[in-house]
Formats: structure tokens, C-alpha cells, sequence
């Protein structure tokens, strides 16, 4: 690729590793903050919480503003948002105000995320460059995450403030390189008086209601009727818009993208390894911290062989999709993620690093496997003007399949606690991150099997 290929490429990468590392670095520095400012469990819960809602609830509505308002001026505008509000949470001292610049950092990466994805797959041409920058773009969203862990916890020696302080750092300069680099691809827009207000509302309000509802799942005893009621709240207004998305000339979401097959089962199984990788995640964290009284720094550097994807997905994963096609990369990937957690369902007290570790990078193969393809299949051969909707899709499912994984293994985890210790918990939990690969390895030998005689020139 050209050198300016590469510029654009490093800025929305440098975008995608910023908004895994905030989200990582925040989880560290938890206990801190509370610490600091006296925050009560539920306080604590809702900081975390608030982003996930934000994120979840506008993901959808964010990639198709990038579609029809121009993807380069949201990335631009919503990365300034991201870089505000992350240093109001720096400057915080109520609740509250961590409450109120975690929903719109949340808001600002759901608006900025799949404005810098269909960048990717708009600027690239389709085929060998777009492939590669995708796997490129995908180890490096999993890399921040993991490495997340280890500066947070460095970070939060120094300040949990930092953790807020360092992102704004970053995503200056991030955005001070993209102004220049950046183009708004030369695609047709559709007309912005066209915009379908009643379906961004509705759809909107319906993530907003279905990532709450899963979230809840976290504290079954708060309350079965009010879960279950926010649950049918969000679905009943994803039916309403459903019903408006039909009869508008201009659709927020045109329904008929839901007929590619590839896409459908994409989006299920992103949701399904998210679910199984982040749960995995938390429960790893609650055995080395609690269990076996590990420090933050000591369980991030434990987790780092977990982001072997930082290296494989540019490098091995596009020779692998070149020679083997997407689908069969994929099953590869999920069958290393099942054995990964069948090997950690043994772990006992006295388990040493090494005996941990083959866990560990079987789960770096997974996401190096499966992530990039997956977000490959989930575009191609999407019309090019409707790519941020795609990249909407595939991203709301990665995010609404981390907050159902976490929520999971904590309801199990917490259920299980109450009539056994807590290894037996771990244990019990563990079961969730297996079940959901499975399912996922299942849609993949079923779904995909026909794109596996395709291979696509990485």
C-alpha cells in the first residue's frame, strides 16, 4: 500500500486501540476510585455500566449518521467528543460526574467506531488491501484491550486519574494527524433530508432497553419483574421500528440487509465470541486477584499472552484466509477458543503461570482467527453507502456480546458462590464461555461452510 495507506491506516487503528484501552484501563482502576470517592457498589456498578449503555445504544444509529452525514466529519467531531469528556471524568469528584463522562464517552465511541470502520472499507478497495487492513484493524483493537490491563495498572500507581488523563493525551494526537490524512471516501450519499427520525429514536431507545436489561442479568436479586419488564420494553420498541423501518421511503436500517445470510451469521457469532472472550476475561481476573491474591499489574502481564492477536492477525491470519478461505480460518479459531476453555475448567489453587498458559494463547489464536475474518465476512459485498451500517451491525454485536458474557458469568458466578467456594464458582461460570463457543463453533461448521471453497486474496 501506498505511504499515505499506511498513515490512514495507523490514525483509525490508533482510534479503534484508544477506545479498547479506556474501557481496560478504567476496570483496573475501579477499586481507586472508589477508594477516592467513597462511591457505593452501585456507584461503581453504574460507571461502568453508563459507557456500555452509551456505547450499546447508539452504536446502530452512529454508523448510519456516518453513512449519511459523512464518515470522516463524524470521526473527526465524535473523536473531540471522546477527548472532552474523557478528561471531565479525569476531573471528577462526584459520582455523577463519572456517571455523565462515561455515558458520552460511550455515546462518542459509538458514533466514532464504525465511523472509523467503514473509513477502512471504504478507502480500501475491495479484495487484498481491504482485507488486510481489516486484520490489521482488528489485532489491533484486541491488542488495546489487553494491554490496556498492564498500563492501567501502572497508570493507577501513579493516579487513577491518569487513566482519564492518558486517553485525552492520546486521542490528540491521533486527531491532529487525522485531520490531514483523512478523506471523505468519494461515495454518493443518500440526501440528508431523507433522515429516518422516528427509527433513530426507536432503535435508539430499544438498544438502550436491551443492553440495560443484560446488564441487570449482573444483579439478579435487585428484581426478576423489573428485568424482565425492561426486556420486553426493548422489544417492544425494536417490533415499533421494525414496523416504521417498512413503511419509510428512507430507512434508517434497510431491513433487506438482513437478508445476507453471511452477515446474519457473522454478527451472531461476533456476539457469541465477545460473550465467551470477555467472560473468560472476568472470571481470569476475579481467580488471580481474589483467589489467589494477584495484583492489577501482576494479573495484566498474566493476561498479555491473550493479545499473541496483536501479532498474528496482520501476519499469519491473512496467509491463512488467503490459502483457506475465511470460513475454515474461523472454525479453526473457535475449536483453539474450545479447547482454551475446557483445558481452564481444571484450574485448582496451586496451578502454576505455565500450567495456565497454553489457555492463554489458544485464546490469542481465537481472536486472531476469528475477529478480522469475521468483520471481513461481515462486509463484503455490501453496497459501499451502506458499509457504515455493516460496520454499525458488526459492531454493535462485539459490544452487545460483551456485556451479555460478562453479565452471564457474573449471575453464574454469583449463583454458584452461594452453595459452594469460590473455586467451585469459578468452575461453575466457566461453563458459560464454553457453552457460547460451542454455539458459535457450531453456526460456523453450519453457516459458513459454503465460503470456505472461496478463499479471499489477503
Amino acid at each position: 500500500m501506498p505511504a499515505r495507506s499506511w498513515g490512514v491506516l495507523a490514525v483509525l487503528c490508533g482510534a479503534i486501540f484508544l477506545e479498547g484501552i479506556d474501557v481496560a484501563m478504567l476496570n483496573v482502576a475501579l477499586p481507586s476510585i472508589r477508594a477516592d470517592l467513597g462511591l457505593s457498589t452501585g456507584m461503581l456498578s453504574g460507571v461502568v455500566s453508563a459507557y456500555v449503555l452509551g456505547y450499546g445504544g447508539f452504536m446502530l444509529l452512529g454508523g448510519r449518521a456516518a453513512d449519511l452525514l459523512g464518515r470522516r466529519r463524524m470521526f473527526l467531531l465524535w473523536l473531540g467528543v471522546f477527548l472532552l469528556f474523557s478528561g471531565l471524568g479525569g476531573f471528577a469528584t462526584e459520582g455523577w460526574i463519572l456517571l455523565v463522562a462515561r455515558f458520552v464517552t460511550g455515546v462518542a465511541a459509538a458514533f466514532m467506531t464504525p465511523a472509523g470502520f467503514s473509513l477502512i472499507t471504504t478507502t480500501f478497495p475491495e479484495g487484498r488491501q481491504r482485507n488486510q487492513a481489516l486484520l490489521v484493524y482488528a489485532g489491533t483493537a484486541a491488542g488495546g484491550f489487553a494491554l490496556g490491563l498492564v498500563i492501567g495498572g501502572l497508570l493507577t500507581a501513579l493516579g487513577w486519574r491518569w487513566v482519564f488523563f492518558a486517553p485525552v493525551l492520546l486521542s490528540l494526537a491521533i486527531l491532529l494527524a487525522a485531520i490531514p490524512l483523512l478523506k471523505e471516501p468519494a461515495t454518493r450519499r443518500p440526501a440528508v433530508a431523507g433522515f429516518d427520525v422516528a427509527g433513530g429514536i426507536l432503535i435508539t431507545g430499544a438498544m438502550i432497553l436491551l443492553v440495560y436489561g443484560v446488564v441487570r442479568l449482573e444483579h439478579p436479586a435487585d428484581g426478576v419483574p423489573l428485568t424482565a419488564a425492561v426486556f420486553a420494553g426493548g422489544l417492544a420498541l425494536l417490533a415499533a421500528f421494525v414496523a416504521v423501518e417498512r413503511r419509510s421511503p428512507n430507512p434508517l436500517v434497510r431491513l433487506g440487509i438482513l437478508r445476507s445470510g453471511p452477515l446474519v451469521r457473522a454478527n451472531l457469532m461476533a456476539a457469541l465470541l465477545t460473550a465467551s472472550f470477555f467472560g473468560f476475561q472476568f472470571l481470569v481476573t476475579l481467580y488471580l486477584q481474589e483467589l489467589r491474591g494477584w495484583s492489577a499489574i501482576q494479573t495484566g502481564l498474566a493476561l498479555l499472552a491473550a493479545a499473541a492477536d496483536v501479532v498474528l492477525a496482520p501476519t499469519l491470519t491473512p496467509w491463512l484466509v488467503n490459502r483457506y478461505g475465511n470460513a475454515r480460518v474461523i472454525f479453526t479459531g473457535l475449536v483453539s477458543g474450545l479447547l482454551a476453555f475446557a483445558l481452564f475448567r481444571g484450574v485448582g489453587l496451586d496451578w502454576t503461570y505455565a500450567a495456565m498458559l497454553p489457555s492463554m494463547l489458544l485464546i490469542g489464536l481465537m481472536f486472531a482467527f476469528v475477529y478480522g475474518p469475521l468483520t471481513i465476512v461481515a462486509t463484503d459485498g455490501i453496497a459501499e453507502h451502506e458499509q457504515g451500517l455493516a460496520g454499525g451491525l458488526i459492531n454493535s454485536s462485539f459490544q452487545f456480546g460483551a456485556a451479555l458474557g460478562l453479565s452471564l458469568v457474573t449471575a453464574v458466578n454469583v449463583a454458584a458462590l452461594s452453595t459452594g467456594t469460590g473455586l467451585t464458582a469459578l468452575h461453575t461460570a466457566l461453563t458459560v464461555p464454553l457453552a457460547t463457543t460451542l454455539l458459535a463453533t457450531a453456526i460456523a461448521a453450519t453457516g459458513l461452510r459454503g465460503r470456505a471453497r472461496v478463499p479471499v486474496k489477503v
